[in-house]
């Protein structure tokens, strides 16, 4: 929802901030008094192209700033993820800089975005519909997705989504597996022939292989070592050994018992005898193994050095050579998990069938459906002064290769507005005022089927070509719209401007350099503009007095139609106009 915009030297704007309801807001004024500014500054709120011809003469740049309400706005948040952003609080500040030289500059939240980021985020936050650009609305998937939301075709609209996005994806797997089953194949005998390289290394620790190697090519040393270090534990010959002085310490700690110091000593040293009788027997028994196994040795130097060469033949450290080994064994797992072409065959012709099944129920459920919802636009059409006007839904199917996740069809919304004359495509023959009218009405079903989901909705000059009672119907539909959509719009018409929630007047100043004026006009004030507007230069009692008799009814028509769905409204108007 839009909260305010502030203009700077913007055409005839100084500097001026206006708020709006969050309901139906009107912008009036004389011809040329700077109505349109305001749709102006929205727009480039909005990401549209700059011209540095709109900066007021004298000035060196304009600027716009726009603050809008996002609560519980899924799609804003969901922008901002998706461009990565943080977005922490629930008002959105977007502002925007034109210069003299043509330059734009612009910021969302404080931080700079470019215009295709601001365009993308302002079709969220905005749709205007002006006499002199292209309806949003009339675009021909927007056709599309409003005859799905009409006819609450979700559901198979969504699979049928889901289908064509499921048989893409395996028709896209499928096309790469052919294109690299060359290359796949020879990737497996790669791996498979690296895998047989290390198969040896793989069933042993080569830690304790080369700790086992070092210690059989040293044994007879090692024996030697053992034999001299046992002997200096204990002998049996008169070589003083560690044994024999210990057992004369014993003794004579022994011989001293009394004492509580040579009495802890004694156990002690009794202690430590048995430790080193432990160590001398070890060190006998290592000394009196068998000599090296010859066999064993050769084994061992044979695994040592294939790890050496397979080392260097991968550039790779022997020990990560293990963890490598269980990449190949996956990646060729993967690889031999992976279906044959005509199994992927199988499985692509059954997802297109699957995605043919869906599209066929979707695209059926919208030929049915398509003639009561021409029905129901041409009944709510013919109080907005078009009388004559027929609709029809144009379905074209597609060459096969360009059936999409929209389905099997080309959709046209075709429109007549007179009698005898064709059905054409709907923007090549409605007028600009026709064509907001009819959106209009399909802004009113969309909401009374309860999916809108455009914040702001803006009209410029929505009542062209109609007037009197005609008029007063678009003006109480805009105000029932309100109550459901935060909208402006830019209206000449009293009887439409006098059903605004806030009605926000522009109007010319006269003074050493001539500038527009904006404010939001209430009372007094909204009776004389409703007055101009009815009665032109000269207002008189009596023109007061119908704009009064305007207001009071549509405080009535308030009270009369609260409870009326608002896609049920047009009847009701129709019935009571007659």
């Amino acid at each position: 929802m839009l909260i305010s915009l502030t203009l700077q030297n913007l055409a005839l704007i100084d500097h001026k901030e206006i708020s709006f309801d969050e309901r139906f807001n009107v912008i009036t004024g004389e011809t040329g008094a700077g109505k349109s500014l305001i749709l102006d500054a929205l727009s480039l709120c909005a990401g549209e192209r700059a011209d540095s011809g709109i900066i007021r003469h004298g000035a060196d740049e304009a600027s716009v700033f726009g603050e809008f309400d996002i609560t519980d706005n899924p799609q804003v948040a969901d922008w901002f993820a998706q461009h990565d952003r943080v977005l922490e609080e629930d008002t959105l500040l977007i502002r925007r800089k034109i210069s003299n030289q043509g330059r734009s500059k612009s910021w969302i939240n404080g931080v700079p975005a470019s215009i295709s980021e601001l365009k993308s985020l302002g079709s969220i936050l905005v749709n205007i519909h002006s006499q002199h650009a292209g309806l949003e609305l009339l675009k021909p998937q927007f056709v599309v997705d409003w005859l799905d939301r009409i006819g609450e075709l979700g559901e198979l609209k969504s699979a049928t989504k889901t289908a064509f996005h499921h048989y893409q994806t395996l028709k896209k797997q499928a096309d790469e597996a052919k294109s690299q089953s060359a290359q796949r194949a020879d990737r497996m005998a790669l791996l498979s022939a690296k895998l047989a390289d290390i198969e040896p290394l793989l069933l042993v620790n080569f830690d304790d292989i080369e700790a086992e190697y070092d210690e059989l090519s040293n044994l007879e040393h090692l024996m030697r070592e053992a034999v001299e270090s046992a002997v200096l534990l204990d002998n049996d010959n008169d070589t003083p050994s560690v044994s024999s002085l210990l057992a004369r310490a014993m003794k004579i700690c022994d011989n001293n018992a009394g004492s509580k110091t040579f009495n802890e000593c004694s156990h002690i040293l009794s202690v430590a005898q048995e430790h080193i009788n432990e160590a001398a027997a070890k060190l006998y028994d290592y000394a009196e193994q068998q000599l090296p196994d010859e066999a064993r040795l050769d084994e061992l130097n044979t695994l040592i050095s294939l790890a050496h060469r397979l080392s260097n033949k991968y550039h790779t450290p022997i020990k990560a050579l293990v963890a490598d080994a269980q990449n190949w064994q996956t990646e060729l797992d993967t690889l031999g998990a992976l279906p044959d072409n005509d199994t992927m065959d199988a499985q692509v012709q059954a997802a297109y069938q699957a995605y043919l099944t869906a599209a066929n129920a979707l695209d059926e459920a919208r030929i049915n459906i398509a003639p009561d919802i021409c029905e129901r636009l041409e009944a709510r059409l013919l109080p907005l002064a078009l009388p004559n006007a027929r609709c029809e839904f144009a379905f074209n199917q597609k060459p096969a290769e360009h059936y999409n996740a929209h389905g099997k069809y080309d959709i046209a919304l075709l429109f007549s507005a007179n009698v005898g004359m064709p059905l054409q495509p709907l923007h090549k023959v409605a007028s600009g005022g026709e064509l907001s009218r009819i959106a209009l009405v399909m802004q009113v079903m969309v909401a009374g089927s309860g999916e809108y989901h455009t914040p702001t909705l803006v009209f410029d000059e929505v009542d062209v070509g109609i007037s009197g009672g005609t008029a007063q119907v678009v003006g109480e539909l805009l105000r029932r719209l309100g109550k459901h959509q935060q909208l402006l719009a830019i209206t000449h018409q009293a009887q439409v401007a006098a059903a605004a929630h806030r009605h926000i007047l522009v109007h010319k100043e006269h003074g050493e350099q001539t500038v527009s004026n904006m404010q939001i006009i209430t009372d007094d004030a909204q009776i004389d503009e409703l007055a101009r507007m009815s009665g032109g230069v000269n207002i008189t009692e009596a023109t007061k007095a119908h704009v009064k008799s305007l207001l009071n009814d549509i405080r009535h028509a308030d009270e009369m139609t609260a409870n009326i769905p608002l896609e049920e409204l047009q009847n009701f108007h129709q019935s009571n106009h007659d």
